[in-house]
């Protein structure tokens, strides 16, 4: 095991004094004031790799056994870390990623593993758990004055659509969608080459003035006035996430959707795909205050992505590149504006894939030897931990779950241990009841 001493009790010493971002612009006394301030809101950006992606082509290449398939291994920026040749310039900016290499969480079903990773729990019994992004955007606060606190770009929710929601925390922490890949007809190009992301009905429908929009709303408000009155609090939940909805139309904030705003230099610098967009407009968000963002890349209407059990290396050597340039360019970008030390980001999928390379050139579901990735603020980076054996095949050190996995996430965002949510019945749910990683946090 690879291990690094935790600089948690350092860095607390320090931020009151030292800033230590590299920014740009007008952004560098901004950066330094953010750094200062140790209550400074947190944001997190989940990476979701739908399909399940192969921990053997990207994160912990066996480039000496048979197993190892057809990628070579390059070193990164952090002695003796390796990560896949179709990783480059993730490679170069290693010292902000850690590696986790041990996880075992035997849900080999895309839908029961979905849900796992997603929620921390088992689908199972009559509790519908929330979603990690529901979960932290009521631990971590919403966005600006009309954004949400939980956003998802471009998910694929057919493996398990629960697994995305809010589960009983209630529709007011559940994700506001954009670009959906499961909507028919997938994502539609817009100008200049670019996915069209998209917030569906953000806009007023065509031919409805503002004055004619200003009457329906003031008939629904007082329709809804009355009907709250007399009803339980699961309608008046329904009718602040409306609400919101409305204020988000009429506010300016709605601008973090529009990615033509960016210079085009940098949109291609993300790429023009709708994970590159997609983390483009986590940018964005994470800017304006929004708590969580997701980033889907993977399995979707247009083909399998990581579900590769048949062509694996094309298949991996094509979303490599997508996620090399859309994740590097990301931690830059925040990095520039003092942002990525407030950010953390993990990187996972529903689980790994097998090591053994199948007939049809494929790999097939493996949950019980695979990597998952964090990264940014609260992490400290440069590192692996845990290890397989020499064929991939089973965690020989440091051997984690999902529950210490999303401990850990939550240590790195500084929300307390044993932090939970309230479930109607009135008891208390932990978010995540594993043990966080000391090694891996900063």
């Amino acid at each position: 095991m690879i291990t690094k001493l935790s600089r948690r009790r350092l860095m607390g010493t320090l931020a009151a004094g030292i800033g230590g971002a590299s920014v740009s612009g007008w952004f560098p006394t901004l950066a330094a004031e953010l750094q200062k301030d140790p209550n400074r809101k947190r944001h997190c950006i989940l990476l979701w790799m739908s399909g399940g992606p192969t921990q053997t082509d990207t994160w912990d290449m066996k480039p000496n056994h048979e197993n190892g398939g057809e990628f070579k291994e390059i070193q990164t920026a952090s002695p003796g870390l390796r990560f896949s040749e179709h990783l480059p310039k993730l490679a170069a900016m290693s010292d902000n990623l850690a590696v986790l290499r041990g996880l075992n969480t035997n849900e080999g079903d895309h839908g029961r593993g979905t849900y796992l990773m997603r929620t921390g729990h088992v689908p199972m019994g009559p509790v519908q758990y929330p979603s990690i992004g529901a979960s932290l955007a009521s631990q971590l606060g919403g966005g600006g004055l009309a954004l949400p606190g939980n956003v998802s770009i471009g998910p694929y929710r057919a493996f398990n659509a629960d697994a995305f929601g809010p589960g009983f925390l209630g529709p007011r922490f559940g994700p506001l969608i954009v670009g959906a890949s499961d909507m028919p007809g997938g994502t539609p190009v817009g100008g200049q080459g670019f996915p069209e992301l998209k917030v569906q009905s953000l806009e007023r429908a065509g031919g409805i003035t503002e004055a004619r929009m200003d009457k329906r709303l003031e008939i629904w408000k007082s329709l809804q006035s009355d009907f709250l009155a007399s009803r339980a609090s699961a309608a008046k939940t329904h009718n602040t996430v409306y609400e919101g909805a409305i204020q988000l139309m009429n506010s300016e904030d709605a601008e973090a959707f529009d990615l033509s705003k960016e210079p085009e230099k940098l949109r291609e610098e993300y790429g023009s795909t709708v994970f590159g967009q997609g983390c483009l407009m986590a940018r964005r968000l994470v800017e304006r205050g929004v708590a969580f963002v997701e980033v889907s890349l993977g399995t979707s209407s247009g083909g399998p992505g990581w579900d590769t059990h048949s062509d694996n290396f094309n298949a991996v050597e094509q979303l490599s590149g997508q996620l090399d340039a859309g994740w590097s360019t990301l931690m830059k970008d925040l990095k520039d504006r003092g942002l990525l030390e407030s950010t953390t980001i993990i990187w996972m999928g529903e689980f790994g894939r097998t090591p053994s390379i199948n007939n049809s050139t494929g790999r097939d579901h493996f949950p019980g030897a695979w990597s998952a990735v964090l990264a940014g603020g609260g992490i400290a980076g440069g590192q692996a931990y845990g290890k397989t054996s020499e064929d991939g095949m089973e965690v020989v050190d440091g051997e984690i779950g999902v529950e210490d996995l999303l401990s850990t996430l939550c240590s790195g965002l500084g929300v307390e241990a044993g932090a939970a949510n309230i479930h109607p019945n009135g008891r208390p749910v932990p978010i995540a009841e594993g043990t966080p990683i000391e090694a891996v946090l900063a």
